[in-house]
């Protein structure tokens, strides 16, 4: 399970002797619906009645959701939304359909999940679309280097209607799966322990030269290496290790994900790049989303727009307020706890690496993908016309105040 049991307040054993009577799904619905500490008798009843109400009929379609590393515990770490999508759409169809929450990597990991929907064995994932881009590459569209400035223009481009010839279409057509909604971050670079006694990194220049680990994604790799930030290629769930043996120096990944990893403590610098997404999204097998019939499909829908709304606000609390994504920091807070150093660097060092390694400074680097992801998604200019979307709102703009809109309605 790798539960948190500071954070649950339940034992591993009691979880599962509870989840033996009321089944998986049940307890971590019911234990992610509370959120933060519980007691046993506590978890037990809410088990119960989540249990009575998701059985009180017959579902006419259970779906299998494989959710990569996630648990209730690290849900409230990073405001993935994946509990809350599963629990408002078995709310909303009156339990017609079923949701089978299956996360701590018991089904598939960041790299696997996207393979396994697309090979029927699950019907709807959640993991990062970096690490998803191996299996499905059109995802590779989110990943030009600063293309989007912000997190709001992050959630801006999603909530946008044209995100669907961009994104969600091509994605669709090409491999298969349906995106329904996504938390939002910007990747950097997390230094390990070796950093521990340096000053705060102020300048790119620091990072020159250092080995980081690299996600599935074929765009970051482009970026990195125009940084020289030597990319390694190295599985999630392997980067601990290589962080705590110090085989690589750091890390690109988000704030959320080194604190919902447990990574904090073999970080001790944050380094806010914000040189690419970082994009936990979850999403759909597309012959099953098609199964379903008009109404159903709706209940999808709306079920997804409502969490991708909940995660925008969530993370954006939760960046503050649990992981320590701030300046200053608060205390009591993961990064806090963990001596972990946010490192945001001024805008004239980030235009200077947006002047490295951008298709606006750089096109030659990325000519090749470019014209790929420009191929398949049936002529657009992907980069230009996302970069545009993405500069509609202002760059300064708090993630919070972005207007939530129903992308699939014009």
């Amino acid at each position: 399970m790798g539960l948190n049991t500071k954070i649950s307040g339940v034992s591993r054993r009691d979880f599962f002797r509870i989840a033996g009577r009321f089944g998986l799904s049940s307890t971590l619905l019911a234990a992610g619906g509370a959120g933060g500490v519980m007691s046993l008798a506590n978890l037990a009843s809410a088990a119960e009645s989540t249990y009575e109400k998701r059985f009180a009929k017959e579902a006419k379609f259970t779906l299998k959701f494989g959710a990569a590393g996630f648990n209730p515990e690290n849900l409230l770490i990073e405001r993935a939304g994946a509990l809350e999508f599963a629990r408002d759409l078995e709310s909303r169809t009156d339990g017609e359909i079923r949701v089978e929450f299956i996360g701590n990597n018991q089904i598939c990991g960041q790299v696997s999940c996207v393979e396994k929907t697309q090979q029927g064995i699950t019907d709807i994932y959640a993991a990062s679309t970096q690490n998803s881009a191996g299996g499905a590459p059109y995802l590779n569209v989110l990943d030009y280097a600063y293309m989007f400035p912000g997190r709001a223009s992050q959630y801006h481009f999603l909530y946008h209607p044209d995100s669907q010839k961009l994104l969600r279409d091509p994605y669709e057509k090409r491999h298969g799966l349906k995106f329904l909604f996504s938390h939002c971050e910007l990747r950097g670079i997390q230094l390990g322990l070796a950093w521990q006694d340096k000053p705060t990194v102020t300048n790119i220049e620091e990072l020159f030269g250092t080995k980081n680990r690299v996600t599935g994604t074929q765009l970051g790799r482009i970026a990195m290496e125009a940084l020289n930030l030597n990319p390694v290629p190295v599985a999630w769930e392997e980067t601990l290790d290589g962080l705590k043996q110090g085989l690589i120096d750091g890390a690109e990944t988000w704030a959320s994900a080194v604190a919902y990893a447990n990574m904090s403590p073999v970080v001790s610098q944050s380094v806010d790049l914000k040189f690419f997404c970082g994009t936990e999204h979850t999403a759909m097998s597309a012959s099953v989303f098609d199964s379903l019939g008009g109404e159903l499909q709706d209940a999808v829908m709306e079920s997804a727009y409502w969490a991708q709304a909940h995660v925008q606000a969530a993370n954006e609390a939760a960046l503050v307020k649990t992981v320590g994504h701030s300046d200053p920091q608060l205390p009591g807070t993961i990064f806090a706890e963990n001596n972990v150093r946010n490192a945001f660097l001024s805008d004239a060092e980030i235009k200077k690496a947006e002047e490295m390694c951008s298709p606006e400074y750089q096109p030659q680097l990325w000519e090749q993908w470019r014209e790929r992801l420009n191929g398949w998604s049936g002529g657009l200019d992907t980069y230009q016309d996302i970069y545009n979307i993405a500069r509609e709102v202002p760059a300064d703009m708090k993630p919070e105040n972005v207007e939530p809109r129903r992308w699939w309605k014009a």
